[in-house]
């Protein structure tokens, strides 16, 4: 079980496949386990590199985590698989995280995927209910994934997939002090949208479902029409997972997506 230490914290990665390599960032709570719905499809014809976020899986816990020590992390995991560039695919935290990666290490990144996510231009804060869920103990929070409902996959998410995926998630690693700390970095970050269209040159892929409940569907066609340049693929009765809902579709598109990328001669 291969690990790098990024900044005081020791991080769990693995590889798996051989070609193009791509870099894969999970998003909040979710260790690097829950890219499965992918992986088997990706790894025909290229080589896969995916790690656990700080406070998840089998990297560390540390507080005061910024986005860009997350970006930070991702970079010293692809120098220690040995690769000096990658296509970076994210979702949702994991999203903000490659969009973050990609434009602090443009020279790294061959094109960019940015999964049901959107460009966070504000700081914000954890209020009410949400702050209250943080300092839930962990048994608690186990117990409300185990309750999760398959409908909240989206209307075409089918429904043995779905309660597949809460089984998985209901068995993941992670610490409470883990995800508060990722709560707190994606409150804390915040970018420009010019800083944005000024780095963000490679190719670029929004991904993003009709039904998303975490983060808008309007965010992510917000985030396309921000990037002109971008392709942008919705997912017709997906949720936030629409790994799971839309999974040969939203598999497809990516694949199609970096495969044209590098029949191009890619951009790092």
């Amino acid at each position: 079980m291969p690990f790098v230490r990024s900044n005081g914290a020791s991080i769990h990665w693995e590889a798996e496949g051989s070609g193009t390599p791509v870099l894969l960032i999970m998003g909040h709570l979710y260790s690097s386990r829950m890219w499965y719905p992918l992986l088997p499809a990706l790894t025909r014809n290229h080589r896969a590199i995916w790690f656990d976020n700080r406070g998840t899986g089998e990297s560390d816990t540390t507080p005061g985590v910024t986005i860009a020590q997350f970006a930070a992390d991702a970079l010293a995991v692809l120098e220690a698989a040995g690769e000096t560039g990658a296509h970076v695919y994210g979702v949702s935290m994991g999203g903000g995280i490659a969009a973050e990666f990609a434009m602090a290490y443009p020279e790294r990144t061959r094109s960019v995927t940015l999964g049901c996510t959107m460009l966070k231009t504000e700081q914000t804060e954890i209020k009410g209910a949400q702050k209250l869920i943080y300092r839930l103990p962990r048994w608690l929070v186990r117990a409300m994934f185990k309750r999760a409902k398959p409908e909240a996959y989206g209307s075409a998410a089918p429904r043995d997939a779905a309660l597949h995926d809460i089984g998985v998630l209901s068995r993941d690693r992670f610490t409470m002090a883990g995800v508060r700390a990722q709560a707190q970095a994606i409150a804390a970050y915040a970018t420009t949208r010019e800083r944005a269209q000024a780095r963000l040159t490679m190719p670029v892929l929004v991904l993003h479902g009709d039904e998303d409940k975490a983060v808008p569907v309007e965010k992510g066609r917000e985030l396309h029409a921000m990037l002109p340049d971008s392709r942008y693929v919705e997912f017709k009765g997906a949720g936030h997972n629409y790994l799971v809902a839309n999974n040969e579709a939203s598999t497809s598109a990516f694949l199609d997506f970096i495969d044209g990328v590098d029949a191009a001669g890619g951009a790092a």
